[in-house]
């Protein structure tokens, strides 16, 4: 007669708790990698803000480069030559692969808008598909000569 001793059997209770810290652990990570997510994609949008921003501001400056000549040589008086100006500042978002408007914003002023669209990297799983980014410039003609008519 060999005595075995009883093993210990697990109560009700504690067969009520078995999975739960997977369950729990699951979630966590889950909240985590949104999280890490997140950061990556709002990087993601803070790097396409500042493309845009650096983007818009050459196109404004490319544009306003273009002095009217003809005005220039007639009066003394230096302008951006609107079309060439507009031309040009629309010519540089295009070789750069940029979306944006060109205006004039008066005699001496080019204002360039540029939108740039990436895909979410991570908060597609959320719904959130494409961060968009926003940059605006506007560049001045500026000159410190004044023709003979000028005082």
């Amino acid at each position: 007669m060999t005595s075995e001793k009883a093993r210990p059997t697990k109560s009700r209770r504690h067969r009520k708790d078995e999975g739960s810290i997977s369950i729990f652990a699951v979630i966590l990570t889950l909240v985590v990698v949104v999280f890490f997510g997140a950061v990556v994609d709002f990087e993601q949008k803070l790097e396409a803000r500042q493309d845009a921003n650096t983007a818009a501001q050459e196109a404004a400056r490319a544009g306003a480069g273009h002095v009217d000549l003809d005005r220039a040589y007639a009066d003394g008086e230096f302008t951006v030559d609107r079309r060439a100006g507009l031309r040009a500042a629309r010519a540089y978002l295009a070789a750069g692969g940029y979306t944006g408007t060109v205006t004039s914003s008066g005699a001496h002023s080019i204002r360039v808008h540029v939108t740039i669209t990436r895909p979410a990297l991570f908060l597609s799983v959320i719904g959130i598909e494409h961060l968009r980014a926003d940059g605006t410039a506007t560049a001045n003609l500026t000159t410190g000569v004044r023709g003979p008519r000028q005082p």
